[in-house]
């Protein structure tokens, strides 16, 4: 074999991608959904009923007030719902794309108001950074087999131009909403 054809041959083999075991593959997108997903949705009820020793919608209603946002109330209502229900989404892996829209939308704000000043506790971004990429990653991955998108006909396949779009909407909804606060 000359050396021309064992370089053919070797990056030919270096160019196939390895087998992945989509058992182990899967649960690791199952146990991420899982911790990501009910960790957004208990912050979304402490915020929305109260729950798990949160403020309540009155309470999380004044703080959105005192952040700038215009009908705190209001804001209030959306963000928790937008935890709650994309948080739900995401851990059943049912419309992910849509689930990370909404979660993309809150971290967008969530970052604004932290501030990107510091990275590491007391005043920084850390666990909400490591959420929102998370959150980000499941979106761009899909739910794996061990979610309900995988059960519905029409979503069984990760679809990359959905989950884009999907990022893409929740980058400029939370924007607009953003640009709204004083």
């Amino acid at each position: 074999m000359t050396q021309d054809r064992r370089d053919q041959a070797l990056f030919r083999a270096a160019s196939v991608p390895a087998t992945v075991n989509t058992a182990t593959h899967d649960t690791g997108l199952l146990l991420l959904r899982l911790v990501v997903g009910l960790s957004m949705a208990g912050h979304g009820t402490m915020k929305l009923f109260g729950w798990f020793g949160g403020p309540g919608l009155n309470a999380t209603g004044k703080g959105f007030t005192m952040a700038g946002y215009p009908a705190g109330d209001a804001m209030a209502v959306i963000a928790s719902l937008s935890e709650t229900l994309g948080g739900l989404g995401l851990a059943v892996g049912l419309l992910t794309p849509l689930a990370g829209a909404a979660l993309t939308g809150v971290f967008i704000n969530i970052l604004d108001v932290r501030g990107l000043s510091a990275y590491f506790p007391p005043k920084g971004v850390e666990l909400e950074s490591l959420l929102f990429a998370g959150i980000v990653a499941l979106t761009l991955t899909g739910p794996g087999r061990f979610a309900a998108d995988h059960y519905l006909p029409v979503l069984r396949e990760s679809r990359p131009r959905y989950s884009w779009l999907a990022l893409l909407v929740g980058v400029v909804v939370g924007f607009i909403v953003v640009l709204i606060r004083d």
